[in-house]
């Protein structure tokens, strides 16, 4: 048993280990990846000085408004995250902390990955425009779409790809924007029969699109809950399942009609 002289030395010298374990986890690297928001790029309009979305083999409209692909920015695959980043990131509403492996293949070099993410936003471009023109109904043999975004790695930016292509051709069907002049963002990728599927990030994706002027934000219907976490005072989300829920909805709002709403 111990004495009242001997417990407070017992017991620091047991919290010992306990700070030391400590002391440890504050240096080493933890198996996360910390991610912010990132930038947007208006696919109607030109990135770096080269047109995003260039449409040959049919007339093309002058667009006005924006619509903005949104992304996030995680640290490096290499990037040791310690215990005091997280603890910060944890409590910021701008920041997010991402199981390491969940943003990044575990196993993979920094050039692989680089090499999957360049390859997903080939087939995404792919999928975007074959989406795009069977939605409008056009011959791939007829019309020619080329799109320039290659620094954006992944697969997120499909569904804005598609939506570009539709108001570049069509607008919103009637001779006006998709955008009704607006500035519209958000995210999803496309398959090639115009089903959208989730991407992750999308509470720090609303961030961004705010922060660049977006008023409205379409999401998979699937993400409403994440984007509705964090999602700025005044930005409108629309939840979307397939190119076509996307293009309708635009119409409806550039109309004053009813649209679907997280």
């Amino acid at each position: 048993m111990l004495t009242s002289l001997t417990r407070p030395r017992a017991l620091a010298l047991c919290a010992l280990p306990v700070v030391a374990l400590l002391v440890v986890a504050g240096f080493a690297p933890l198996p996360f990846t910390l991610a912010q928001p990132g930038s947007t790029s208006d696919v109607l309009g030109k990135h770096k000085g080269r047109q995003v979305i260039t449409v040959s083999g049919t007339p093309v409209r002058k667009t006005e408004g924006e619509l903005l692909m949104t992304t996030i920015v995680a640290t490096g695959p290499g990037t040791d995250v310690g215990l005091g980043d997280v603890v910060d990131s944890w409590f910021r509403d701008d920041r997010a902390v991402l199981p390491h492996d969940s943003v990044y293949p575990a196993g993979k070099s920094d050039a692989e990955i680089e090499k999957r993410n360049i390859g997903q936003m080939r087939q995404s471009q792919n999928s975007a425009v074959q989406a795009a023109l069977g939605y409008l109904g056009k011959s791939p043999r007829q019309v020619k779409v080329d799109l320039e975004l290659a620094d954006v790695g992944g697969p997120s930016a499909g569904l804005f790809f598609a939506l570009g292509i539709v108001d570049k051709i069509a607008g919103d069907g009637s001779g006006g924007d998709l955008t009704g002049g607006r500035t519209i963002a958000g995210t999803g990728t496309v398959d090639a029969d115009g089903t959208v599927g989730a991407v992750g990030g999308v509470s720090l994706k609303t961030q961004a699109a705010h922060r660049d002027g977006a008023s409205v934000f379409l999401v998979p219907k699937d993400e409403c809950a994440d984007a509705q976490a964090e999602k700025p005072e005044g930005l409108r989300l629309i939840p979307v399942t397939t190119l076509k829920d996307a293009v309708s909805s635009l119409r409806a709002l550039e109309r004053g009609k009813k649209v679907p709403s997280c």
